[in-house]
């Protein structure tokens, strides 16, 4: 079997790393990125077959990078993952969690972990992945220093857990996308993900979602975005059950498409299995 190359955001040992894991195996070879932008890149320029990226945690929200660059790509959603998130302190070999005073992270892991991190009188400084600041206080060498991680990514980069499960929420998830330049055939248990715009009037948006509820179709989440051409306007990303390609949701978009200003089609995937 051939291995896949799969770009992430982030440093190995980031929750992206595990949920490519998690999703794919252990048959893939990972590509690390520092920035999202660079994983859709790559994907598009098919330096590597598919890339892993998150789109929403159950406690802290979307991320709305992700969500831009969505809309902004010819690439397509080809499955998801909800990964479980659980927090741990991290220090270097030596760090004793009494003496530790600053704490960098990711800014959603820091949010994950607010009730935590008020106990002490820490400063936090945010990070632009949780892995990579594991690995960069081991770089540092400084014994006070501390990063908010997984436990793989101190397992990675050999480093002291000296707290775990350090999230708010013990309900703590985070929702991934699969990018890839094809589309997925119809499983039978399938969502959609779709773009559109609607004209600033009244009963506009109503008109598009009423269409979903008399075919009976469940809508799984709709998000706003601003479409960043004018103030105050904006793009509809909503999820809904079913593949594209079947009839009945091919009926539907013929409906809705006059109804909006833009529609775009993200892509059809099997729904998630925790």
């Amino acid at each position: 079997m051939k291995t896949k190359k799969i770009a992430f955001q982030g440093e190995l040992g980031a929750y992206s790393d595990e949920a490519a894991h998690t999703y794919f195996g252990d048959n893939i070879t990972l590509f690390p990125f520092r920035d999202l932008s660079d994983v859709f890149d790559n994907v598009t320029n098919r330096n590597v077959d598919l890339g892993v990226v998150p789109i929403e945690n159950s406690t802290e929200g979307s991320v709305n990078q992700t969500y831009d660059l969505l809309l902004d790509t010819s690439l397509i959603v080809c499955g998801e993952l909800d990964l479980r998130i659980s927090h741990c302190l991290i220090g270097n070999i030596n760090a004793n969690i009494n003496d530790i005073e600053k704490i960098y992270s990711h800014p959603q892991a820091l949010a994950q972990c607010s009730k935590f991190l008020k106990q002490k009188k820490w400063n936090t400084i945010p990070e632009y992945d949780t892995a990579g600041s594991v690995k960069f206080i081991k770089n540092q060498k400084i014994t006070s220093n501390a990063a908010i991680a997984s436990s793989r990514s101190a397992e990675i980069y050999g480093m002291k857990i000296l707290h775990r499960k350090i999230e708010d929420n013990p309900d703590n998830y985070t929702r991934f996308l699969i990018i890839s330049n094809q589309s997925t055939k119809s499983t039978g248990s399938d969502k959609t993900s779709i773009i559109f715009s609607v004209s600033h009037s009244p009963g506009s948006l109503y008109k598009v979602l009423e269409d979903f509820a008399t075919r009976k179709i469940n809508l799984t989440k709709i998000q706003s975005r601003p479409t960043k051409k004018e103030p105050w306007s904006y793009n509809f990303y909503l999820d809904f059950e079913g593949h594209i390609n079947d009839l009945k949701y091919q009926e539907l978009l013929k409906t809705i498409k006059p109804k909006c200003g833009f529609l775009k089609i993200l892509g059809s995937y099997p729904k998630t299995k925790r």
